[in-house]
């Protein structure tokens, strides 16, 4: 068989299957099982494939028409243009997160020099990386609960040449300490958690830590808003990605802990995804809670 009629029989496969867009994704695992370009297989329709490459492509063929993530068949995830590992070790990134980070450049405070950058709940470091490497005059850093994902996120920072460049810490939310942040950019768990059972099943692969955002999908976030409120600089920028639908809860308890110029942004989909926020009056900031991770517990070495 040619490399058209095996692609033309895996997407009738995958469509069959319920799987979204079956051409590309039968494209994106055939170039993937031939090491190649998925755009190089349009010059070589005609060419007959071996035993082994089909035996190959079947195998990944029948895992994607049972629900497994195309980014975990292929070990990497797109992201602002830039190849990531991807595994069940923490959440695929989305388009999204994207223009989360799209959004924060273009913030003026994302752009000094020195400044000093957190990214809570880095999961597989997509954020981390990619600010790293936008900003070489910032300082970034990252925290995640899971030590699978820092192991990811880490593997990820050395495969774009960032080893030793972006500290990545086992923490609850903040580090330990009283270090402050000109810049704070989250996308925690916001998914309430008896919906998790309704999600796609692609998304159901990723960890139920990197989804649970508690009964009403706000725990974390609302966690965060508090804490943040002591560890952001005067006129730091507190960055959100939020479920649809919650802008209408999550403002109000910005303002209540008195943050300043908050804002919402739509993503491409016209729903209120990302809110930006300024710290509160220093008089307003409240207690450090910098320790509440150790105090309960959450912090333990990941090595």
């Amino acid at each position: 068989m040619t490399i058209l009629e095996v692609l033309s029989a895996a997407a009738g496969y995958l469509k069959d299957h319920a799987v979204d867009s079956p051409r590309l994704n039968a494209e994106h695992l055939l170039a993937h099982v031939l090491g190649m370009k998925r755009l190089g297989l349009y010059l070589e329709f005609d060419r007959p494939l071996a035993d082994i490459e089909r035996r190959r492509l079947r195998s990944l063929v029948r895992d994607r028409g049972a629900g497994k993530p195309l980014q975990h068949l292929l070990g990497t995830a797109e992201f602002v243009g830039r190849s990531f590992l991807s595994d069940k070790r923490a959440l695929i990134p989305r388009p999204e997160t994207e223009q989360l980070v799209e959004l924060f450049l273009r913030d003026p405070r994302s752009q000094r020099a020195g400044t000093k950058v957190l990214d809570v709940g880095t999961g597989s470091g997509v954020i981390a990386i990619t600010l790293a490497l936008q900003l070489p005059q910032a300082v970034v850093r990252g925290t995640d609960i899971s030590c699978e994902a820092l192991s990811l996120a880490r593997e990820n920072a050395s495969r774009h040449s960032l080893n030793g460049k972006i500290i990545s810490a086992e923490a609850d939310l903040f580090p330990p300490g009283d270090d402050v942040f000109d810049c704070v950019i989250a996308n925690l768990p916001y998914i309430a958690s008896d919906e998790i059972r309704a999600l796609q099943r692609e998304v159901r692969h990723d960890p139920l830590v990197a989804l649970d955002g508690g009964p009403d999908g706000l725990r974390l976030v609302s966690r965060l808003i508090e804490c943040a409120a002591a560890r952001l600089a005067p006129d730091g920028l507190l960055a959100l990605e939020i479920g649809h639908q919650q802008a209408g809860r999550v403002l109000p308890r910005l303002a209540a802990r008195g943050y300043r110029e908050i804002a919402v942004h739509k993503d491409y989909q016209n729903v209120e995804r990302f809110v930006w926020a300024s710290a509160p009056e220093p008089s307003e900031a409240g207690e450090n809670c910098s320790d509440t991770a150790s105090k309960k517990g959450y912090l333990s070495p990941c090595d």
